[in-house]
């Protein structure tokens, strides 16, 4: 053989090999998501702990921004372009999907034994058979405050609704900050921020959340109306201009100082850790009178399943199965301290502001957001409405009487309570 045709087959068989390389080492995943603001987490800190252990697969972020997410989702689940990893929604959009064939069950993951059947419910059959998604965090609301602010003010921790609304008078009166950062444009904000976070405590949690699914209580009685009553005295302390303030804007007014207050879920603690250039402390929602139980939004909120047609089942099986582990569970509570783990190895948090929203769940009793689950199946969508009205409460566009009455049409139009 000459030199040359050696040289040849040397070269053939050296593309051959890193062809061979390069096909093995393509697995790419891509996650599902309308977490945008998680994308330098999973690129700096997630991902590359994962690809450390699993040489030839590849994972790639892609999140769809939070109010088109489930639209966008649904229509490349029936395009066949859905990713394969997907983020999932708490309770009942997610079991839809799962119905729909979308989402496959994960019942026999390994990982899925590190969960409770607490930590799981949202994401498994309504008959128990089947989990379809591994559980990954939930989220804790309240308040985040401006101690800064606070401190200047004189201002203490108000533990009831009476000293919440003297804070924020107080706050007002003095005129260097807006009392409270929220706005009504994005209408979720005005239920999740506003409705979800403080109607726990006047409709007791998950005693009042059963009483509905059960049709004990409905949301035209006083309990659910109640909150709406409080909401509607917000309106005087959010700013010139809330009902165009967007999500983004709300958040901007906050960590530039500009506001004392901001209703918020825990989710907020990692990026105003990077952006507030002041120090910031939380309280829960203010209870009616001094001594009552307290309650909180200790919400399942983020999950992630196997797209049941993605290309590659079992390196995505992988992929979850490590997300069910305590290893992702300790990087991801702390990359995103705000998002509490729910993996039965417990995580010590070590961020100041999530070990403050954390402790919470000692002394305060866990609810989850009131529509949920069971209560958003149907047409009209009561999740859905529930975010108009809410807006529509704190614009002074319907009264919360009115409201109230609406959202209960809404729901007796389609829902049946079971006997």
């Amino acid at each position: 053989m000459g030199s040359k045709t050696l040289k040849s087959l040397l070269m053939a068989t050296s593309i051959l090999a890193t062809a061979g390389f390069a096909h093995a080492a393509d697995t790419e995943l891509t996650i599902e998501s309308w977490r945008t603001d998680d994308l330098a987490i999973w690129q700096e800190k997630l991902i590359p702990a994962f690809e450390a252990k699993n040489p030839g697969i590849k994972v790639k972020f892609a999140p769809t921004p939070p109010t088109e997410y489930d639209a966008a989702l649904g229509a490349r689940f029936d395009a066949g372009s859905a990713g394969d990893i997907i983020t999932c929604r708490p309770f009942d959009k997610s079991l839809e999907q799962f119905k729909r064939g979308n989402l496959a069950s994960l019942t026999d993951l390994p990982g899925m034994k590190n969960f409770s059947d607490v930590a799981k419910a949202a994401w498994t059959t309504d008959d128990g058979k089947d989990a379809f998604c591994v559980p990954m965090a939930s989220v804790i609301h309240g308040f985040i405050y401006n101690k800064d602010a606070f401190d200047k003010l004189g201002i203490a921790i108000p533990t009831t609704e009476a000293e919440f609304f003297a804070a924020l008078d107080k706050i007002k009166a003095d005129g260097t900050y807006i009392p409270m950062a929220m706005g009504t444009k994005d209408l979720w904000e005005a239920a999740t921020m506003g409705y979800q976070n403080i109607g726990p405590t006047y409709w007791k949690g998950e005693e009042g959340r059963a009483k509905l699914i059960k049709g004990e209580e409905k949301l035209t009685d006083a309990p659910w109306v109640e909150p709406y009553k409080v909401l509607l005295k917000w309106k005087d302390y959010l700013g010139d201009g809330f009902e165009a303030q967007t999500y983004p804007d709300s958040q901007n007014l906050f960590t530039l100082g500009r506001a004392a207050i901001y209703p918020a879920g825990s989710w907020e603690i990692g990026l105003f850790n990077t952006q507030a250039q002041f120090k910031m402390g939380a309280f829960p929602p203010p209870v009616k009178n001094a001594g009552d139980a307290c309650y909180i939004s200790d919400h399942n909120d983020i999950g992630a399943g196997l797209n049941a047609k993605s290309k590659h089942p079992e390196e995505a099986k992988k992929f979850l199965d490590w997300v069910a582990s305590p290893e992702f569970a300790d990087i991801y509570a702390n990359a995103l301290p705000g998002f509490f783990s729910l993996n039965s190895t417990p995580v010590k948090m070590q961020d100041p502001l999530a070990q403050e929203f954390v402790s919470w769940r000692e002394k305060c009793k866990p609810t989850i957001r009131s529509t949920y689950q069971i209560l958003s199946r149907g047409t009209p969508n009561l999740e859905n409405e529930t975010w108009v009205e809410s807006a529509n409460v704190i614009n002074g566009t319907d009264t919360p009487e009115a409201a109230a009455k609406k959202l209960q049409d809404g729901l007796d139009s389609w829902y049946k309570p079971a006997k």
